[in-house]
């Protein structure tokens, strides 16, 4: 039996949630896949959906656990929600933002933020700026808000040199 987290994501696709579990899984380590659910004949007509066909994949993504369900065209997603992924290094943060940029909307691209190939949003940060934009030095914080105002992927340096003046 699966241990239950209190609160788990649940993302809804068209019809690509496995494909796009297998995408996810591919980029952050500590991933796989749980469990696949499939569509039977029970509901048919209502979820109008091919019997044996994926319905739900249970997955993790470095221990934290989200499901993504095929149901269908009514709902995509948008920038409402996002997930956040904290870096510690430049390194780390060009590897996920290089990967889930890949196929994505370049447009959406700005502040560390970016959609992938299937319309999610993910915010690519270091783990220093929130630190460096919420420390009593105000000024310091303004700055390096400001160079990040003009970034699409975070440059760890040149925020570093933004909050030294």
């Amino acid at each position: 039996m699966l241990s239950v987290q209190k609160i788990t994501p649940f993302l809804w696709f068209d019809d690509q949630a496995e494909e796009a579990v297998e995408f996810y899984t591919s980029i952050f380590p500590q991933s796989k896949i749980l469990t696949i659910s499939r569509y039977g004949e029970a509901g048919q007509e209502v979820h109008r959906r091919v019997p044996g066909s994926v319905m739900v994949v249970s997955f993790e993504l470095t221990g934290q656990r989200f499901n993504a369900l095929n149901g269908g065209p009514q709902f995509t997603f948008n920038e409402a929600v996002s997930f956040q992924i904290d870096c510690d290094t430049q390194e780390e943060l060009d590897d996920f933002w290089n990967k889930l940029s890949e196929g994505g909307d370049p447009a959406a691209q700005q502040c560390g933020w970016l959609k992938d190939k299937y319309g999610l949003s993910w915010q690519v940060v270091p783990s220093i700026m929130a630190d460096m934009i919420t420390g009593a030095d105000v000024e310091k914080g303004q700055r390096v808000m400001q160079a990040m105002m003009s970034m699409k992927k975070i440059d760890i340096e040149k925020l570093q040199e933004a909050y030294a003046g």
